[in-house]
C-alpha cells in the first residue's frame, strides 16, 4: 500500500499518464467524429501507423516537425477519403473497409520503410519535439505541443459539434440522414467531410509517436492503440469531453502496471500487470455501455432518395 501512495504521489507518474493519453485521445477524437456523421473506421490502427511513418518521414527528409505533423494529417486523410469512398460514394461494408484499410495502410508503411531504408539495421532517429518548459504548470510543461494540443481540441472539438452549424449537420446525418437530406444537406458530402477529418486526427495522433513520444519509427510501435480508441468512443459516449476522460483512466491504469512493475516489490506475474489496464477498461466499458446512446444510423449505408 505504501508503494502504491508512493506512486500516486510522485508527479513524474502524472506526467507519464498524460503522455501516454496523448495519441489516445487524438486518436478516440477522430473515431468519435467519424462515429457521429454515421460510418464506422475501423482503418484507426493502420491510418495511425501511416501517420507515424509519414510524419517521421517528413521530418527525417528535413521538414520542420509541424510539417511532419501535417504530413501525417494529410496521410490520414487521404486514407479517410478512400474509406469514404467505399463506405459512403459505393455503400459498401463499412467493417471490411475498415480493416482493409487498416492492413492496407500498416503494408504500404512498412513497405515504404523497408524500401527507404534497405541496408538499415536499427531505425534512423530525428529529433522530436521538445518539451514545454516555459509553461507554469509542472505536469504540463513535461510534455511536448502535441499534448497541448490534444487538450485544446477536446473543448474545441465539443463546440463545434454542439455549437456550430457544422457539427448540427454531423450529427444529423448520423442520427437521422433522411432528415438531413430533406434540410437540403447533402448526407455524402457531410459524412465524408467528417470522416477526412477523423482520419487526419488519427495521422495526428500516430506522429505524436514517432515525433514527441519517440525519435524513431519502428514497426508495432501503435500497438493497438487504436483499438483501444474505438472501445473509448463507446466508453464516451459519443462526446469529446468523456472521451478525454476514458483516454485518461485507460492512461492511467496503464501507467500504474508499468511502475508497479518497476517497483521491484511485485510478486505477480508480469503478464497480469501488462493485462490490468486492459481488464480494467473493458470493466469500466461494460458498466458504461449499457446506457450508452449512439447514433442511430451509425453503421447503416445511405443512399440518396432512399426512404
Amino acid at each position: 500500500m505504501t508503494d502504491l501512495l508512493d506512486i500516486l504521489v510522485n508527479p513524474a507518474f502524472w506526467t507519464a499518464v498524460l503522455r501516454i493519453a496523448t495519441p489516445l485521445i487524438l486518436g478516440t477524437l477522430g473515431v468519435l467524429l467519424c462515429e457521429r456523421a454515421g460510418v464506422l473506421n475501423l482503418g484507426i490502427e493502420g491510418i495511425m501507423v501511416a501517420g507515424a511513418f509519414a510524419g517521421w518521414l517528413a521530418v527525417y527528409a528535413g521538414a520542420p516537425l509541424w510539417v511532419g505533423v501535417a504530413a501525417a494529417a494529410l496521410a490520414g486523410a487521404v486514407f479517410g477519403l478512400l474509406h469514404a469512398f467505399l463506405t459512403v460514394t459505393l455503400a459498401l461494408s463499412q467493417h471490411v473497409s475498415g480493416l482493409g484499410i487498416t492492413l492496407l495502410a500498416t503494408a504500404l508503411s512498412y513497405y515504404g520503410y523497408r524500401v527507404t531504408f534497405p541496408k538499415v539495421s536499427t531505425p534512423p532517429t530525428i529529433v522530436p519535439f521538445a518539451t514545454m518548459d516555459w509553461l507554469p504548470l509542472p505536469i504540463l510543461s513535461s510534455q511536448t505541443p502535441l499534448t497541448l494540443l490534444a487538450l485544446l481540441l477536446v473543448p474545441v472539438i465539443g463546440w463545434v459539434l454542439y455549437r456550430t452549424p457544422v457539427g448540427l449537420a454531423v450529427r444529423m446525418v448520423g442520427e437521422n440522414p433522411q432528415a438531413a437530406e430533406g434540410q437540403g444537406l447533402s448526407v455524402a458530402a457531410t459524412r465524408t467531410g467528417a470522416i477526412v477529418a477523423g482520419s487526419a486526427l488519427m495521422g495526428v495522433a500516430g506522429s505524436f509517436l514517432t515525433l514527441s513520444a519517440f525519435n524513431a519509427f519502428f514497426f508495432n510501435m501503435v500497438n493497438g492503440r487504436g483499438w483501444i480508441c474505438v472501445a473509448l468512443v463507446v466508453f464516451a459516449s459519443w462526446r469529446p469531453g468523456k472521451a478525454l476522460l476514458g483516454a485518461l483512466l485507460f492512461a492511467f491504469f496503464d501507467a500504474l502496471q508499468l511502475r508497479l512493475q518497476q517497483s521491484g516489490v511485485a510478486v505477480l506475474p508480469y503478464q497480469l500487470y501488462l493485462m490490468l489496464p486492459y481488464a480494467l477498461s473493458i470493466l469500466a466499458l461494460v458498466l458504461v455501455a449499457r446506457k450508452a446512446a449512439y447514433p442511430q444510423a451509425l453503421m447503416k449505408p445511405y443512399r440518396k432518395g432512399e426512404r
